[in-house]
């Protein structure tokens, strides 16, 4: 069963050398869990101060600069990752550096057929590479665009 592991913390606790060592941390931890094939994607968030938040009201949208709501801690990153169960993936989410200074949310991905797969977009992407040696540049966008895959 895949597991999103949701980091939150408070975006001002750590000094940069700390962020830069739980990055190195977490990147290790990525790799353990990739040689043991639990490894689905990670990665941190940029601060808070880059988000954009939009709701959609009787269809207009409401855009604006930052979260959608102010709390404590923030969300900074994630991991997905693949578990035989809740307290695996528990244990995996206690190994995350930022449970020892914020809190790790794991939550069950709910799975929906007929969503495309890693190699659907991956096989979209080849198509891509070898149709751009033989199209001119108007054509390609309309086909990123007609295949919603963003240029490299």
């Amino acid at each position: 069963m895949k597991y999103m592991l949701l980091i939150y913390g408070d975006e001002q606790a750590l000094s940069e050398t700390e962020r830069q060592d739980c990055y190195v941390e977490s990147t290790q931890l990525a790799h353990q869990l990739h040689s043991s094939g639990q490894y689905l994607a990670a990665n941190p968030l940029h601060p808070t101060s880059m988000a954009t938040s939009i709701r959609v009201r009787d269809g207009k949208r409401l855009v604006t600069d930052g979260p959608f709501a102010e709390t404590r801690e923030q969300l900074g990153g994630y991991f997905l990752i693949e578990a035989k169960n809740l307290d695996e993936a528990l244990a995996i989410a206690a190994k995350i550096p930022m449970a020892r200074k914020g809190t790790v949310e794991v939550r069950p991905v709910i799975e929906i057929a007929g969503l495309p797969t890693k190699q659907d977009v991956e096989n979209g992407r080849q198509l891509c590479s070898r149709l751009g040696s033989v199209l001119n540049v108007p054509q390609r966008v309309r086909l990123r665009r007609f295949l919603r895959l963003r240029p490299r």
